[in-house]
């Protein structure tokens, strides 16, 4: 990604913010319930952006190459 890149594609990389300000953001799942497999919902909602984020970081990927 240089200089020349399309705007589309530098634009891309923004995606990558939504895992970090989510996760950042804690007093929006500083919470137990709902529960999850009896994961209270501060575990559970973090662990689902392990997935949510690899599979954003590939298509960033996608998209950039």
């Amino acid at each position: 990604m240089g200089l020349n890149a399309p705007a589309g594609r530098s634009r891309l990389w923004l995606i990558l913010l939504l895992p970090y300000i989510a996760l950042l953001w804690v007093p929006f799942y500083n919470d137990t319930r709902p529960s999850f497999a009896g994961f209270p919902f501060f575990y559970w909602y973090q662990f689902l952006w392990v997935p949510l984020t690899s599979l954003l970081i590939y298509v960033v990927y996608r998209g950039v190459k």
